[in-house]
């Protein structure tokens, strides 16, 4: 996908897209070696000062304008962008107009840094900027300047809390431009989701929009001539047109874009109805049962890394005999190995306060990235009941597939995409091979004082945790604000329960407190404050230092586990030492973490007795070389299944255009 600047004129029509065409195996083949010797290109520090010094050329007496004038140049700005396109001296004059904006109605000026990440969006790049670096107000630049010339802009982000939170602190400057934005966020009905769609700029999540997408698939699914839905717009009251959600895909500017189109693009996006299947709570609870019966190593082999469970020839004669046990559905073989299954993964590879959480009655998913709630999201195949039934809830019901699209698919329809990330090193290959992104990586206006206190392994959980809690202490001594980031919702409340125990005073900051998310947040930075918290804490978030911390050395970040994607570390790590401000990170691990237990603890406990005992240097060696191993082989892992979900994708779309339907 070509990302070179397009005209504003190619967004119009009924519903403006990129179409996608079908890539074959030699095609895949150039993309993933493309991609391979793809790299991010660094921008030089001059780069900053010679974009500085071209918009401050088009900002001579704009400050000493008044607002009314200023508003006038905007109008004639927006003009020429869309008589012109998006020519150099235009979009210049449209930043430096945008700069003066935003110091008059947010107290906030673009500075070097985000002038050249806001060129290399609009210019459809991946930029990576450093956390801390000012990626919201950046975006408002290329998002202005895309809207006043008429184009429709999304901009992307992961969750409610940002988008929200984004749409309505940007606002004054959007408005004073002369320009409508709005935010979609979940539990919005259609009547809302529609004007806020056809505002100039919509802050949006990733999946309201890739789901509301797919709704407007199904609507246009007769692929009606484009005519034809005109002509019904003018003739019919309730027209296909009225109900379309979005005004099509124009230009989209993706925050944290490698959390977005990377780690989330496992996962098949699949819009869903209730089935009419009667109610199976019965049977999910003889394939429980059943699995219990079934011994590991013997009846079935588990791979936890892939959350597969394979069924071996002994167990399959012992689940045979649930067919005599049961009959029904039970009689067929197929069916039955596939509960059995199903029942296996939901035992084995599910657990609860790290895959789900159990609230109001309800199963929730929990995504692991973000360590948020996904309200809107369930588990299909069956998992989601068969985790009802295990955990004694209401079952929902089997709900049937209506559209399905993967997000690689979804945004390569974009007719111009960007992003921006404050990690995009470890990706920038994946990035340009599925989506033609190519990386920058732009200077941090301030030099950085992050110090990187180095890594510590210890034998167990419980040993790290007493070790996390001895360090909390010591930091808090020195009055330094302590935020301790881990992995799952069981993580936090396990090493929670050991400060409390200590009598550490601290705020826990999980899926199960979102609604405080903000308050705690904005506490965060404050002297001797110790805050807990899971991924949700890991992106987004700035956390303010609070009076004298900066003296004592800033924000401490204690990193207590691996996760699957070493980029998702470095944004936790981003929590301190942002914007030239002083902080520290170290991360406390053990022997029994998840990545290690998953991806990779062959032999190395052998290799520790043979070698070296665990305390010793040469051992602490040998166990932080194993977890960044298993850390290499999940992210492998995680790219495999990204490229089968895409082929996937593509193969199902190609059989849907021979039959004639579509997505």
């Amino acid at each position: 996908m070509a990302n070179t600047l397009f005209h504003p004129s190619d967004v119009r029509g009924l519903y403006a897209e990129r179409p996608l065409s079908s890539a074959g195996k030699l095609d895949d083949a150039l993309a993933r070696w493309r991609g391979f010797v793809t790299f991010v290109r660094e921008a030089r520090r001059s780069s900053l000062d010679a974009m500085e010094r071209r918009v401050d050329a088009q900002a001579i007496g704009l400050d000493t304008r008044s607002d009314a004038e200023l508003a006038e140049a905007v109008r004639g700005v927006s003009q020429r962008l869309r008589k012109e396109g998006f020519v150099d001296e235009a979009v210049l004059q449209g930043f430096a107009l945008i700069r003066e904006a935003a110091s008059r109605t947010l107290g906030m000026r673009h500075h070097d840094s985000q002038l050249l990440g806001g060129m290399h969006l609009l210019f459809g790049k991946l930029v990576e900027m450093e956390t801390g670096e000012g990626k919201t107000l950046t975006a408002t630049l290329p998002a202005a300047v895309a809207a006043l010339a008429g184009v429709p802009v999304h901009v992307v982000s992961v969750n409610d809390y940002l988008t929200e939170r984004d749409a309505e602190t940007m606002r004054p400057l959007y408005e004073f431009l002369g320009l409508r934005v709005a935010h979609v966020i979940e539990g919005m009905e259609p009547e809302e989701r529609i004007p806020a769609y056809r505002a100039d700029i919509t802050y949006v999540t990733n999946k309201q929009l890739a789901f509301d997408f797919l709704r407007d698939r199904l609507a246009l699914s007769v692929r009606r001539e484009e005519m034809r839905i005109r002509f019904e717009a003018l003739a019919v009251k309730d027209a296909t047109v009225r109900r379309l959600l979005l005004r099509g895909l124009g230009f989209a500017i993706v925050d944290e874009a490698d959390s977005i189109l990377i780690d989330e693009a496992r996962t098949p996006l699949i819009l869903s109805a209730p089935d009419d299947e009667s109610d199976a709570g019965e049977l999910y609870e003889q394939a429980l049962e059943l699995a219990t019966e079934l011994d590991e190593g013997v009846d079935f082999e588990l791979s936890l890394s892939d959350s597969r469970a394979v069924i071996t020839p002994r167990g399959r004669e012992r689940i045979d005999g649930a067919a005599d046990r049961w009959g029904g559905l039970w009689t067929g073989r197929r069916r039955r190995e596939e509960l059995a299954t199903q029942a296996l993964l939901v035992l084995h590879a599910f657990k609860r306060d790290e895959q789900y959480l159990v609230r109001d009655g309800k199963i929730q998913v929990i995504d692991e990235y973000t360590g948020r709630v996904m309200a809107d999201r369930a588990w299909g195949r069956g998992i989601q009941q068969m985790l009802e039934a295990k955990e004694g809830v209401e079952l929902t019901g089997v709900r049937e597939p209506l559209a399905r699209i993967s997000y690689q698919r979804f945004f390569g329809r974009y007719l111009h995409l960007a992003g921006m990330t404050g990690t995009a090193t470890e990706v920038a290959g994946e990035l340009r091979a599925t989506y033609g992104l190519r990386s920058v990586k732009v200077p941090t206006h301030r030099p950085r004082q992050r110090i990187d206190r180095g890594v510590r392994v210890f034998a167990t959980l419980d040993e790290k945790w007493e070790a996390c809690a001895d360090r909390v202490e010591q930091l808090v001594a020195a009055g330094h604000p302590v935020l301790v980031g881990t992995k799952s919702v069981a993580a936090s409340e396990a090493v929670s329960s050991v400060m409390s125990r200590r009598g550490i005073d601290h705020q826990l900051l999980t899926a199960k407190q979102d609604e405080d998310e903000a308050s705690i947040v904005a506490r965060a930075g404050e002297a001797r404050r110790v805050t807990v918290a899971t991924n949700m804490a890991g992106r987004g978030t700035d956390i303010p230092l609070g009076p004298g911390v900066a003296e004592v050395g800033g924000l401490a970040v204690l990193v207590t586990e691996r996760h699957d994607a070493g980029r998702i570390d470095r944004q936790l790590a981003g929590r301190c030492g942002r914007q030239g401000d002083p902080g520290s990170f170290e991360a406390l691990l053990s022997l029994e973490d998840a990545v290690l237990e998953t991806f990779g603890r062959h032999h190395l406990d052998d290799l520790l007795r043979r070698l070296a005992p665990l305390e010793s240097a040469l051992g602490q060696r040998i166990a932080r070389n194993s977890i960044e191993r298993a850390q290499r082989r999940a992210e492998a892992i995680h790219r495999r299944l990204r490229r089968e979900v895409l082929r996937a994708d593509r193969e199902l779309e190609d059989l849907l255009a021979f039959s004639g339907k579509g997505e």
